[in-house]
């Protein structure tokens, strides 16, 4: 299922109790890191987008499903808007602009202990051109991380987001504190156009096993390093293969009768910063398996042994070829 499918609409929907049914896709827009990726996780109930206080974090539009008895919400959590330095950054901002052409709701959202400024401008510019002469989305502002300010900042911050451009509600909510989210919910709902239940109760999210088990290990990866480090690294999931724990660790077995065992390689784009990923003594990489193992430990419901690679993929992020390869 994809947002820009076409979808034949009936003129009512009803739930199960006989009421209009609501469904569509949303996607929370912002500048890096202003709590997109938290939000998501806090609107499904789970983790299905990694999270990190590195900018970039976020590279593909990682789909979150919200079902409820009289809507589902299909979450877009996009990649911040950025003045683009690679051919990466380019195609990232690229991604976002096609993706808000394909929902019905934008939710923008605007970090409480953050002034307004420019990225946000730039945002505001491109909704309101995009809701100019057609039908665009409808525009709800997300104030968020109003847990680290207090009241009059807060109050502030909220008359400067009234001004910022014709939002349709704006609601203040802290994701990390669990705060307003009942309220967000429903104030998206609201806007959601009258339409049946696209997935299954039970499904949270379309991203497949393989890129949730990648997004953990660069989630992991992230974590401590330097500042321009975060930008080179990427994941690919070679493989995940059940193997005979008292044999050769390459002999595959029936499922649920051996060892699971995750196969992984990890992409920078110089040798220095191999050397980085994998520390004195190979300490810094032994702490991202770590990490990361337990992440996927949580999604896949059992133990699983990783096995992870480092690889230099030399300026990948500026090479078409390589940027295809890793699946951007």
């Amino acid at each position: 299922m994809t947002a820009d499918q076409d979808r034949t609409e009936p003129e009512q929907s009803s739930g199960p109790d006989g009421e209009i049914h609501r469904s569509g896709f949303v996607a929370l827009v912002g500048r890096p890191n202003v709590g997109k990726s938290t939000l998501t996780n806090a609107l499904v109930g789970e983790k299905v987008a990694i999270t990190s206080s590195k900018p970039q974090t976020t590279r593909r539009a990682i789909r979150g499903i919200v079902t409820q008895d009289d809507a589902q919400i299909i979450l877009v959590d996009t990649p911040g808007v950025h003045r683009p330095r690679t051919l990466l950054g380019e195609r990232l901002n690229d991604l976002v602009r096609e993706t808000l052409g394909e929902v019905d709701v934008v939710g923008f959202c605007l970090p409480a202990d953050q002034k307004i400024g420019p990225g946000d401008r730039f945002i505001a510019e491109d909704l309101v051109e995009m809701r100019t002469g057609r039908r665009g989305p409808k525009v709800v502002a997300i104030v968020t991380k109003t847990d680290l300010v207090g009241r009059d900042v807060l109050a502030e911050h909220l008359m400067s987001v009234d001004q910022l451009m014709g939002f349709d509600e704006i609601v203040p909510i802290s994701a990390k504190k669990n705060d307003q989210i009942d309220v967000l919910l429903g104030v998206i709902s609201s806007q959601l156009p009258v339409g049946p239940q696209l997935y299954p109760d039970d499904q949270l999210t379309e991203e497949s096993r393989d890129d949730r088990i990648s997004e953990l290990i660069r989630e992991a990866a992230l974590e401590g390093v330097r500042d321009e480090l975060p930008h080179s690294i990427a994941v690919i999931v070679e493989e995940v293969v059940e193997v005979d724990p008292d044999g050769d660790a390459f002999t595959p077995v029936e499922p649920g009768t051996g060892r699971l065992v995750v196969r992984a390689t990890l992409f920078v784009e110089r040798d220095s910063q191999k050397g980085i990923i994998i520390g004195k003594g190979g300490s810094r990489l032994k702490d991202v398996g770590s990490r990361a193992r337990s992440e996927i430990n949580q999604l896949l419901g059992r133990k699983v042994h990783l096995d992870l690679r480092i690889k230099v993929a030399k300026d990948w992020q500026r090479d078409p070829k390589q940027l295809g390869r890793l699946g951007f």
